[in-house]
């Protein structure tokens, strides 16, 4: 194992070594590098100002946090920030150029944040209004407004792609980082992921840190052993089998959406409001679920799936229902050592109606006060299959299998769906937060339960109007 970590900083090849492995890499470019370019914000990957552009081996730009961003994710990579845009002579960037042009800056806090956003954004095909729209959804602006950044970015993103960089050479083994009483650990494979945590059953997984990485910037929490799944390419995996869509742990939202969206395009436009394009870019399935936060978004819609989770410790895996992962606030029944190698996500049955709702006070990137699951099969007006997910609503997120009983094979209407409303207020209680009252969060529920019913009845009725 290494007790480096190699990468490239702009043009020029970095080696690290006795460096605090829950360093931020907003931290590091600010202090050891003196590059004041990438400003903190909100430390916590809210608001943008703080974000880079990480490049691979392969040459794929992509916009991330630098505030949860934890030093080792650099390995193997390179980092650009808002200074390495110019040109040799000092010319401005084309982004830089449009955002001066359409006069896309005020106070400048943010500028740095919104460049190296559209400078990603420049590697895809063609992005469209849309996609700059989503691209930028990541970046706070408190002065200039969005319609002269969005006019810039239509001038310079549009019908344009920013050449990849050279494929970086492969960094070899894996990272063994020792720092004061601080561990850290970056395995390359799943067996060896697997040895780790047999060594350190106490260790905190690392995934994409976005979750991880406020327990430092906010919580000031020490964590003694890290283990971070940055380099573990067999948990990266996605399959799609005749009946499943298998995810490895380790696949980000970013990477899981097409293939999600175009099984389920409700869970598909719902993944596109968790966090930004930034946190998408690094957050996980996988981490998704293993923190057990009672108010994570893609648990209900998993849960409402009937998706599974296989489980490993060592050379032992065990397959458990996703209903049957959660034991607590919190809490899970991942025991010491023991880690989430893939999920199992079934592909939908001819009939089935998949919907999925998030409430929150802002549309983009904020936290879900209630998020609601639906997955039905309805034959001659009469429920035959149903699952509901709800996020919000206790203290994990659950399965309501008191309200599909109230469902299952009584007909789908109005009167059933009182019923069932009725079942949900005595079968659920949820807490009381800064996000949303109990009361609130039990009528949203209740009106979440009728806009299923209201839009499925709707297709039904279409369907039957339209000659097969």
């Amino acid at each position: 194992m290494r007790d480096t970590i190699h990468f490239r900083l702009g043009t020029e090849d970095r080696t690290l070594r006795d460096v605090d492995p829950t360093m931020t890499v907003l931290e590091y470019l600010r202090g050891p590098e003196r590059l004041c370019g990438t400003k903190e914000g909100c430390a916590e990957g809210d608001c943008g100002a703080c974000t880079v552009v990480l490049v691979d081996g392969e040459g794929r730009h992509q916009a991330v946090n630098a505030c949860v961003l934890f030093v080792p994710a650099l390995d193997g990579r390179q980092l650009l920030t808002v200074e390495h845009l110019a040109g040799p002579d000092g010319a401005l960037h084309p982004v830089q150029q449009a955002m001066v042009e359409r006069h896309g800056s005020q106070c400048g806090f943010c500028t740095p944040g919104f460049v190296m956003s559209l400078y990603a954004l420049r590697t895809e095909a063609k992005p469209d209004r849309v996609a700059i729209n989503e691209a930028l959804a990541g970046n706070l602006c408190r002065c200039t407004g969005y319609r002269p950044i969005v006019d810039a970015a239509m001038d310079v993103c549009t019908g344009h792609a920013e050449s990849a960089a050279a494929a970086l050479p492969p960094t070899e083994g894996s990272l063994a980082l020792s720092f004061g009483e601080t561990l850290s650990f970056s395995p390359r494979s799943a067996d060896e992921l697997a040895r780790v945590l047999l060594d350190n059953p106490n260790a905190t997984i690392v995934a994409g840190g976005t979750d991880v990485g406020l327990w430092v910037t906010k919580q000031h929490r020490k964590l003694p052993v890290t283990v971070s799944l940055d380099a573990v390419a067999d948990l990266r995996g996605i399959e799609e089998t005749a009946d499943t869509i298998r995810i490895g742990a380790g696949v980000t939202y970013h990477e899981a959406l097409p293939v999600l969206e175009k099984h389920f395009p409700d869970l598909g436009a719902m993944i596109r409001r968790i966090g930004s394009r930034q946190i998408r870019n690094r957050g996980t399935i996988g981490g998704n679920i293993a923190n057990a936060s009672p108010i994570g978004d893609s648990p209900p819609a998993l849960l409402a799936l009937d998706a599974s989770v296989v489980l490993r410790r060592g050379d032992t895996r065990r397959t458990i229902s996703l209903d049957a992962f959660f034991i607590g606030y919190r809490q899970t029944v991942l025991a010491p050592g023991e880690f989430i190698e893939r999920i199992d996500v079934p592909l939908p049955k001819a009939g089935e109606v998949f919907r999925c709702y998030k409430v929150s006070k802002r549309f983009d990137q904020d936290i879900s006060a209630v998020c609601a699951a639906f997955r039905l099969r309805i034959e001659d007006g009469i429920v035959r299959d149903i699952r509901i997910g709800f996020g919000g609503m206790a203290a994990t997120p659950v399965r309501s299998t008191a309200v599909e009983d109230a469902l299952m094979g009584r007909p789908w209407s109005k009167a059933t769906i009182r019923t069932a409303q009725a079942v949900m207020d005595s079968a659920m209680s949820p807490l009381s937060d800064m996000r949303a009252s109990s009361a609130y969060r039990r009528t949203v529920a209740r009106n979440l339960l009728l806009k299923c019913f209201l839009e499925t009845s709707e297709e039904a009725a279409v369907t039957r109007l339209v000659p097969a």
